[in-house]
């Protein structure tokens, strides 16, 4: 199938065209048509799958063809750099006439302020600064059309379920909802049930399990040998462009400071950094100048970045599903990629736990220098 069998109109198919943008992928193919024809909808699908482009492109041929004046469409997101990516996809398909603003905390609010006055079609917001630009009466929401919640999964584990209640009570009853997240836990069902009225239910990744791209392995280690063999694996082996992930941002803050003092090219990503550092970090990254961004799960999910030759889960992370996601930040769009997980003694249930949720082994290598026998 291609982009142009799916009922989307010229200016938009050009578009797509001027991006490459020839064969949908299976959720664009499944969802585009159902939005089209005015369902609400749950989409179970990650990032990495082109679930933005999925309800972007529909919703934006509904809105070209709305007389209505004012902000017609809100997306909410959990992560500001989840936001601000698909503020980007937005603006790469809408009419210069459609404008967006990206709500998200740690920006210039003022900068916001005055984009907003100015007038704008779409709203791609986090909860807590959508809230406080409605209680600044900066938002006008009568006209609201759609609404999108992005990786509901994520923004419930975040706490932002009572936002999230504040949010859906301040707009028109009448409007298509779309929810998309990477799994459908019971708090997602049970959120799902009081916005959505008789969705159609879109699935294109229900395993939770890693792309096949993803070379997967474990070092087992004493828990006082991880920074050596973490150091020893950045420094002999050639890894390109490499994310670690630890379960902490003072964790991350360490590491990357040990790193520095490596002579390593490393930078941090996690909550308590500011938009400008956050976005200098993603930037440095994505371009290359930097080599490991050191990161809490902030950036598992709605960090799109090419290339990444290699993730280290330097933590083993609490929930097994969070390891999908923190692999799958490498081995995309059809290249391949290895995800290494330092293992120890304490970890081991943690790790056949994810084992369990993907189905499948991880190979353990026994490092000959600061390696231990796995506890199988």
């Amino acid at each position: 199938m291609r982009f142009s069998e799916l009922g989307l109109n010229e200016a938009l198919l050009r578009r797509c065209e001027s991006q490459d943008f020839t064969t949908p992928t299976p959720i664009q193919e499944k969802a585009i048509p159902l939005i089209l024809g005015g369902k609400d909808l749950i989409g179970c699908a990650e990032t990495g799958t082109g679930k933005t482009a999925a309800f972007i492109l529909p919703l934006l041929k509904k809105m070209m063809s709305s007389p209505r004046p004012g902000i017609k469409l809100l997306v909410i997101a959990p992560t500001r750099e989840l936001a601000t990516q698909i503020e980007k996809a937005y603006e790469s398909f809408a009419p210069r006439k459609m404008r967006s603003v990206n709500l998200i905390g740690g920006a210039n609010i003022n900068k916001q302020t005055k984009r907003l006055k100015s007038g704008v079609s779409a709203v791609i917001a986090t909860p807590g600064r959508f809230l406080d630009h409605y209680e600044r009466g900066n938002l006008d929401l009568r006209n609201i059309e759609y609404l999108v919640l992005d990786e509901a999964d994520r923004m419930l584990d975040m706490g932002f379920l009572p936002s999230i209640r504040k949010i859906l009570a301040l707009l028109p009853e009448k409007r298509q909802n779309l929810l998309f997240s990477a799994t459908m836990s019971d708090s997602v069902k049970s959120l799902s049930y009081t916005f959505l009225h008789d969705p159609e239910v879109v699935e294109v990744s229900p395993e939770n399990k890693p792309a096949g791209t993803i070379e997967e392995l474990a070092f087992p280690v004493a828990a006082n040998s991880k920074t050596a063999l973490l150091l020893n694996l950045l420094e002999e082996q050639n890894f390109e462009r490499v994310i670690v992930f630890t379960r902490t941002k003072r964790g991350a803050d360490r590491l990357a400071h040990i790193l520095k003092a490596r002579e390593l090219s490393a930078k941090t990503l996690h909550s308590d950094r500011s938009q400008s550092q956050r976005e200098r970090a993603l930037n440095d990254f994505k371009n290359g100048k930097t080599r490991v961004l050191v990161a809490t799960d902030i950036a598992s999910r709605g960090i799109d970045v090419d290339s990444v030759s290699h993730v280290i889960n330097y933590d083993v992370p609490k929930a097994p599903e969070d390891y999908v996601h923190r692999v799958g930040r490498t081995g995309r769009a059809g290249k391949l990629g290895q995800a290494i997980t330092l293992v120890t003694p304490i970890d081991e249930l943690a790790m056949r736990d994810i084992e369990y949720l993907t189905k499948q082994k991880v190979e353990r290598i026994v490092h000959p220098e600061f390696g231990r026998k796995p506890i199988r």
